[in-house]
């Protein structure tokens, strides 16, 4: 595809099959153009050690860039958005992290990357063969948070109504750091309580829902029951789901419902579904997304790439028009695999989260 200007290539949807590295260059010269950058980037890049607009010349020199997601804590938020949208921002979502380890960490969703993130994760659904026009269930943050809006956008991009259920993992972490697990357990019963009025009276196609959840449902006969005599695919994620957990649920569980993992966070600006293929007795693998988010697994000691097969720590980069979040380290784990075709950086396979982070121990809840 032929671009009329530099800055054009930034308007490539995920189908287009544009260079990686030109789409990088392109996003250096954007972000750090007093004309087109948002006031962050453009006050942060004197204090860089190098100039990004020469010195990153594609993927790879994304990290280059130290982890700055810290200050996203107290950036105002009008200070994210590019200048370069001039009167035409449309600023759709403001989102934050979950605040496990920390203030949470905001950033902003303007309607083109929303219009992209849609089409890639509809695009990957569709890939697994999620059926079209199906009710959906969503269990999962709302609010603030990332992963409730992509998964009602989702539903949207697949003609199915989507009804939901909230859930506030910020406050079980509270309670779980607190030792007050029966309150624990009386919020996950009324989470639980939620979703039986909607599973046994509505035609539930896809359900949604975290690894806590799915398994609390194991245990309540008559929405086993339910879920493997209507449901037709379940989408998984929030949290991790270690490899026997999984081959557990899909074998004997939910042996007739497809299990879907998704991988995202608030950083990475989208969610990653898994690679269509392998079955619960191999690995579940997650792909970037060329050319907005790039995956590094790395030695948190070094910060040096691992081999393939080996477990490091998650570094992830988003890069478009609207954000530039480089060279994030996550608070996960995970196996290095190759990518796909046409994909850049890494993918991961067996995503866990590390259990401490500057200290604080990371508490999952019932997220």
């Amino acid at each position: 595809m032929t671009y009329e200007s530099p800055a054009a290539v930034l308007d490539a949807g995920p189908s287009d099959g544009v260079d990686p590295d030109e789409f990088v260059r392109a996003a250096m010269r954007w972000h750090f153009d007093p004309a087109t950058g948002s006031r962050y980037w453009l006050d942060r890049a004197d204090r860089l050690a190098f100039d990004p607009r020469s010195d990153v010349k594609g993927v790879d020199d994304l990290s280059l860039f130290p982890d700055l997601t810290d200050e996203l804590r107290d950036v105002p938020v009008a200070d994210l958005i590019p200048r370069g949208y001039g009167s035409g921002a449309r600023l759709v979502n403001v989102f934050d992290s979950g605040g496990t380890t920390g203030a949470p960490k905001r950033v902003v969703q303007l309607a083109d990357w929303m219009r992209h993130s849609t089409e890639q994760v509809d695009r990957r659904l569709r890939d697994h063969g999620l059926p079209t026009g199906a009710q959906w269930l969503t269990v999962a943050p709302t609010g603030p948070h990332l992963v409730g809006d992509v998964l009602q956008r989702a539903a949207g991009s697949l003609g199915g109504p989507g009804l939901s259920i909230d859930m506030d993992p910020r406050w079980v972490r509270k309670l779980v750091a607190a030792g007050r697990s029966d309150e624990v357990e009386s919020y996950t019963d009324h989470l639980v309580e939620q979703c039986r009025r909607i599973l046994l009276t509505q035609d539930i196609g896809v359900l949604a829902a975290t690894t806590p959840l799915l398994e609390r449902f194991a245990n309540e006969d008559d929405l086993l029951e339910r879920i493997n005599g209507s449901v037709r695919a379940i989408i998984w994620g929030g949290t991790h789901m270690d490899p026997d957990t999984r081959h557990l649920l899909s074998t004997d569980v939910f042996p007739d419902v497809p299990l879907i993992g998704m991988y995202g966070n608030t950083m990475m600006l989208t969610a990653l579904l898994e690679r269509v293929g392998p079955d619960a007795s191999q690995p579940c693998v997650f792909d970037p997304v060329s050319p907005y988010v790039f995956l590094s697994v790395v030695s948190p000691d070094t910060g040096e790439r691992v081999e393939v097969g080996e477990r490091g720590q998650v570094v992830v980069s988003h890069v478009s028009r609207s954000m530039l979040i480089p060279n994030n380290a996550e608070r996960d784990t995970a196996v290095r695999v190759r990518p796909a075709d046409g994909q850049a950086g890494d993918a991961v396979a067996d995503v866990a989260p590390v259990p401490t982070v500057k200290g604080e121990t990371v508490i999952e809840g019932v997220y």
